[in-house]
């Protein structure tokens, strides 16, 4: 008897026992992957220019704690700020729960983020028509291509903790990040939902330049350190990697 032919008599004794060793292999491995993907992702790859002038500012406590939408127009006044933009995760079902359908979804101010994210590339009439649609999406282009979204489809979502909504595709977000998320007019979801109107989960700000960072990061934790909702700011790659040491956590 030869080694292979041992190691696959011996192999196949159990098959039971051998399909689970196989699976658990495999699943150590796509395990490895993925956060080698990640790792890649968010600690080596440095990301586009743009990007290191934009901040998070979101409540100090938690993520899924709420902060005023007051707090917009103070941030705006702090020197160099450029830009401000509040942000609302919405949470939604697409279609169901299968993993390849799921996808980031923002509830955002239009005119607001797109200063932000200045390196967002929109056809100008595609823009223009997701500002004036207040059913309107802008769609990342990757996400797009994923799921195969053009101009003019309809979007159902299924609210989680918000009511559904039917959005339409006005506009197709390419650039030099990877954009595999949708984003929609926090007014569609404010007229139907009062309880959220008033606040903000995220606030994504714009600063002059990267020697400002420091400076305006202090400025707007120090001005609301003392309110009943305190704030932690933070770069966008730190808050990024937020969710990498949560993930690790898992």
């Amino acid at each position: 008897m030869t080694l292979s032919q041992f190691v696959t008599k011996n192999a196949f004794r159990n098959k039971r026992r051998t399909i689970l060793t196989a699976i658990s292999i495999s699943v150590s491995l796509l395990l490895l992957t993925l956060m080698m993907t990640v790792w890649k992702a968010f600690y080596i790859d440095q990301g586009a220019p743009e990007s290191a002038l934009r901040l998070i500012t979101r409540h100090r406590v938690s993520l899924t704690n709420m902060m005023p939408l007051g707090y917009e127009p103070k941030i705006r006044a702090v020197p160099g700020v450029v830009a401000v933009a509040s942000m609302n995760w919405f949470g939604g079902k697409y279609k169901d729960d299968k993993p390849e359908n799921f996808f980031a979804q923002f509830y955002v101010e239009p005119e607001n983020i797109v200063q932000v994210y200045t390196d967002w590339q929109i056809p100008e009439d595609e823009k223009q028509a997701w500002f004036k649609d207040r059913a309107g999406v802008a769609v990342g282009k990757q996400l797009a291509d994923r799921l195969h979204f053009k101009v003019g489809d309809k979007v159902h979502l299924q609210g989680t903790f918000l009511p559904d909504v039917d959005l339409t595709v006005r506009a197709i977000i390419s650039g030099p990040e990877v954009n595999d998320a949708m984003w929609f007019n926090r007014k569609y979801v404010d007229e139907g939902t009062k309880w959220v109107s008033n606040q903000s989960g995220m606030y994504a700000i714009r600063v002059e330049s990267a020697d400002a960072v420091p400076g305006v990061t202090h400025t707007i934790d120090d001005m609301f350190r003392n309110s009943p909702e305190p704030t932690k700011t933070e770069t966008e790659k730190a808050f990024q990697l937020g969710f990498i040491a949560m993930l690790g956590k898992v």
